[in-house]
């Protein structure tokens, strides 16, 4: 076991665009083993620096202050061979002649261990845990045999809905590749017999946001409010993910939880643009609910959710809000600005084909996370039964939904 580096000894300008990659807590995601998406890297040199601080493909890297609980499995089925742990880190080599290391990985998943951590976190300052309270966790391991066995059968849930995030990640890179080739580089279809007129082509337009789109367009009303709602937070929204809607009685949700939001929808962080905290709704219940610190995006009848999507999404849109947003501790867009921004608008009929184009995409994407939650909440239920014995490894038998294998498994 081993802790990050000090504080010193990594600071961001040890950051590079390449080379060997640093685990950090947004590394570490709820929902699968590791995730290499917002990954920052150091140089070889640097890792060599610190090679003590240095993991490997198999170790385990938990959280030691910010969001305890965190824990991750760093793969093996990347193209890196070493990652750099950062200062809040701390990592684990499992001995396997004693331990499966995916075993041990699902141990600390295991939601009595997270409030074992949570309540045995130094107070002192930001809570923390630190090397000896790892050293002195006692972890109750089967037969080498039934550990790898109960890993093996968490792990094709994990491996399923790796597979259908790879997909979702391709489906929204080819989206957005054609968004760029047609409205950015202007190589749409036909452009070659287009006239171009004041550097745009013919009938096409620079307009304000809000001319194809609302901004905050509906909240709730009193004495129309559901019972109950489904809350987006702030804290929940990274690069168009939203990593967990919060199920609560309306009398006791926040009193930034206002913002009705709709199919086709965008939802935009206000606050620090620059994160790209963003993310689309679809086909939503009705009771969604965003907070007020979002911006939400809703595009006019007659524009397609898809180009808006792509359209206040791309960089030159994050670059026009990061430049008008306000504060230096927590820069903020007002909505204001939201509305003002500029895009470039193509007519109708371009708008109609890039829509039958890319809404198949959106669909299928769609289908895949609804299916990596189905995935998710089967694996979180096997999880403790299997961990804890309740549940015979050799009496499971591993059954999918109906239609899921039809999405790519």
């Amino acid at each position: 076991m081993a802790g990050g580096p000090f504080g010193s000894d990594l600071v961001s300008r040890d950051y590079v665009a390449e080379g060997v990659p640093v685990v950090r807590g947004t590394n570490l995601p709820k929902d699968r083993k590791f995730s290499l998406d917002s990954c920052v890297f150091v140089s070889e040199t640097k890792a060599d620096s610190l090679h003590l601080n240095c993991a490997f493909p198999g170790d385990i890297v938990f959280t030691q202050r910010g969001t305890l609980g965190q824990v991750g499995l760093l793969p093996s089925d990347t193209q890196y061979s070493r990652f750099l742990i950062s200062q809040s880190q701390m990592k684990m080599k499992v001995d396997p002649a004693k331990a499966d290391s995916r075993f041990i990985y699902y141990y600390f998943r295991l939601p009595s261990t997270v409030s074992y951590v949570e309540n045995h976190a130094l107070q002192s300052g930001v809570p923390h845990i630190n090397l000896g309270i790892l050293r002195r966790f006692e972890i109750i391991c089967p037969p080498l045999k039934v550990q790898q066995k109960i890993a093996a059968i968490l792990s094709t849930y994990d491996d399923l809905i790796a597979n259908n995030q790879r997909r979702i990640t391709l489906l929204e890179r080819m989206a957005e590749d054609i968004y760029r080739e047609w409205f950015v580089r202007l190589r749409f279809p036909d452009h070659e017999n287009a006239k171009v007129e004041k550097g745009v082509p013919q009938g096409w337009s620079y307009v304000e946001l809000h001319q194809i789109a609302t901004v905050n367009k509906t909240s709730l009303k009193k004495g129309k409010e559901p019972e109950r709602i489904l809350y987006i937070d702030i804290s929940s929204v990274t690069t168009n993910h939203i990593a967990e809607l919060a199920e609560m009685a309306l009398a006791d949700a926040p009193g930034r939880a206002r913002r009705l939001v709709r199919h086709g929808d965008v939802i935009w962080s206000s606050v620090r643009p620059a994160n790209r905290a963003y993310s689309l709704i679809f086909e939503p219940p009705e009771n969604l609910v965003a907070s007020t610190g979002f911006a939400v995006i809703s595009p006019k009848p007659e524009i397609p959710f898809t180009f808006v999507h792509l359209a206040v999404t791309s960089d030159s849109f994050v670059e026009q809000m990061a430049m008008v947003a306000k504060g230096s501790a927590y820069p903020a867009t007002s909505f204001e600005d939201f509305g003002k921004a500029k895009l470039r608008v193509p007519p109708a009929d371009l708008l109609s084909q890039f829509h039958s184009v890319c809404e198949p995409m959106y669909r299928l994407r769609h289908q895949l996370r609804q299916s990596n939650t189905v995935l998710a909440r089967k694996r979180d239920a096997l999880l403790p039964r299997l961990i804890s014995g309740k549940l015979s490894v050799d009496a499971l038998d591993i059954r999918f939904p109906p239609g899921m294998l039809e999405f790519g498994f």
